[in-house]
């Protein structure tokens, strides 16, 4: 299956991509906590740098919670539209089990309105769960939930009106969807995590794949790309159809020494308030950290040129055509942000598309 899509996806543009979740976080360094306000404005600062680097994709996360400061990404999202000019806009990720897919059909064609049509979606399950109570769903129909409205989310882009019927949601007859985007269909993409069932399931609907790798050895996520495409051929869809893209953490300094010691106090940070740390009752050591950080792992924290051969192995192994990293995280202040938005488009960028050109 590797030579029918390698040709394919390499004559595509390789695309590089920013995503943050607006964790609310006190910065380990200096103690200071900034504000939901002043989070929303470090995360509309950011996605203007990055369009103006040339980054091509900037996403934001959905939570309800109240260390993030994003509960509506196509909101956030379209405030972006007015600051920026190029870069396209995406959800990372929406939670579509608990959210009606009218409405959010109905947000994203807005937002594809207002910003010329930029916009995408990733939609996925989502990593917490506080959203089903919230709205009123039963966490026992978490995938039946998210099956049934992404059928429906499909069914709703291909005409202006739509009939559908389902178990867990009233039918429609006939009704009027608007507005309807500018770009003829919004580009879709699911977010995997680590199960094959969630990588066939957007192969079987001819969607992207968002793939979060976020650790470790990235060899071992290789048969969830063989299960998303190997559902897509089944349910025949074109193999030039199919996208592919990686999220990771990540930090670039001029040295992969400094790279390390700027990222582990606030990675180290994140790991306890929402990767598990409390729950293990560990902190994340310097020594893990390294390990973590190795150039073999998939956290994306180095100098220009690592993180170039990172993605470079990675391609090797998955084809993809888009990167996507999470730079903001644990406290992060923006100015190192900023410094690694600029170094991903001035220098990894120009080092991945050389290659894959090479390549051809």
């Amino acid at each position: 299956m590797r030579g029918q899509h390698d040709g394919l996806q390499q004559e595509q543009s390789f695309e590089f991509g920013i995503y943050t979740l607006g964790d609310i976080s006190a910065d380990p360094v200096t103690g200071a906590t900034a504000s939901a306000a002043m989070r929303m404005k470090e995360i509309v600062a950011a996605a203007k740098l990055a369009d103006e680097a040339g980054i091509d994709v900037f996403g934001v996360g959905e939570h309800h919670r109240l260390d993030f400061a994003v509960s509506s990404p196509p909101v956030v999202l379209a405030a972006i539209a007015q600051a920026t000019n190029r870069i396209r806009l995406t959800s990372a990720t929406t939670v579509l089990g608990t959210s009606d897919p009218v409405k959010v059909f109905e947000d994203f064609s807005t937002l594809d309105l207002l910003s010329d049509g930029r916009a995408e979606m990733i939609a996925g399950r989502g990593a917490y769960l506080e959203s089903f109570p919230l709205f009123g769903y039963k966490l026992k129909q978490y995938k039946e939930l998210f099956r049934e409205k992404l059928d429906l989310l499909q069914r709703l882009g291909e005409s202006e009106r739509a009939t559908w019927s389902g178990k867990l949601r009233s039918p429609l007859r006939d009704a009027e969807i608007a507005p309807r985007p500018l770009q003829p269909r919004i580009p879709l993409w699911i977010g995997v995590g680590g199960t094959a069932e969630s990588a066939a399931l957007a192969g079987r609907h001819g969607a992207g794949m968002a793939l979060a790798i976020l650790a470790g050895d990235p060899a071992r996520f290789k048969p969830l790309v063989d299960a998303y495409r190997t559902a897509a051929a089944v349910a025949g869809h074109p193999s030039g159809s199919l996208k592919v893209a990686i999220t990771s953490h990540g930090h670039i300094a001029d040295t992969p020494e400094r790279a390390k010691d700027e990222y582990y106090p606030y990675y180290a940070n994140y790991d306890w308030r929402f990767m598990g740390g409390q729950a293990r009752g560990d902190r994340l050591t310097r020594e893990r950290f390294e390990r973590l950080a190795d150039p073999a792992s998939a956290l994306a924290v180095g100098s220009p040129e690592q993180i170039a051969e990172k993605i470079l192995a990675q391609h090797e192994l998955f084809g993809h055509t888009r990167f996507m990293a999470q730079f903001d995280i644990g406290g992060m202040p923006l100015r190192k942000i900023a410094a690694s938005i600029e170094l991903l488009a001035a220098e990894v960028a120009p080092i991945v598309r050389r290659e894959l050109k090479k390549k051809r």
